[in-house]
């Protein structure tokens, strides 16, 4: 079953799906070689841990009211910081949790959900949406989800006019989250 998350924010609806269930193309072939139990649990569970973390600080309202505090036009808009200055928030496993990074996942366009961080295995609450093709960000970001729906919300936001330190000048906030499941 699929899950998305729909952030209502104050210029409109952006649905994103979860990449619950990605695993790398390689899997199989690695299975079969080391037939490790161990191995193949990391490699099912390829985001699992980052799309729970996610999804739960969602259903929990943790998300309710926080802003898009950094965006870079045709880079990326950032979200996910209940204070709002980009150095706070935590995830459900308490402060912050390993990378899961996955190599057949690129941030190859708009529309790419990513874990935001301060370096390796710093992941919290903080995420970005691309707004262009970031091949760089490829091995240092944990990539979740992608955009579903809303695209054309996410591209009037990387449009906003922003301080000198991207913050925008007027307000873009997540105003509420929802946890959907989707198909069977």
């Amino acid at each position: 079953m699929a899950q998305t998350v729909v952030l209502v924010t104050t210029m409109g609806e952006i649905t994103v799906e979860l990449y619950t269930e990605h695993a790398p193309k390689v899997s199989i072939l690695f299975l079969a070689v080391t037939a490790s139990q161990n191995a193949s649990e990391t490699l099912t569970l390829a985001t699992k841990q980052t799309c729970h973390n996610f999804s739960t600080l969602a259903s929990r309202g943790y998300y309710n009211t926080t802003p898009f505090h950094r965006i870079i036009p045709s880079f990326m808009i950032q979200g996910g910081d209940p204070t709002g200055t980009g150095r706070g928030g935590a995830s459900i496993y308490g402060d912050k949790f390993a990378d899961e990074l996955n190599p057949s996942l690129r941030h190859s366009g708009a529309g790419i959900l990513s874990m935001a961080n301060a370096g390796p295995d710093t992941n919290g609450s903080q995420f970005f949406i691309t707004l262009a093709p970031t091949p760089w960000l490829d091995g240092k970001h944990t990539i979740f989800g992608r955009v579903k729906g809303g695209m054309k919300v996410v591209q009037r936001m990387g449009l906003v006019k922003v301080d000198k330190e991207d913050r925008p000048v007027e307000a873009v906030k997540i105003l509420s989250a929802r946890v959907e499941e989707v198909g069977a």
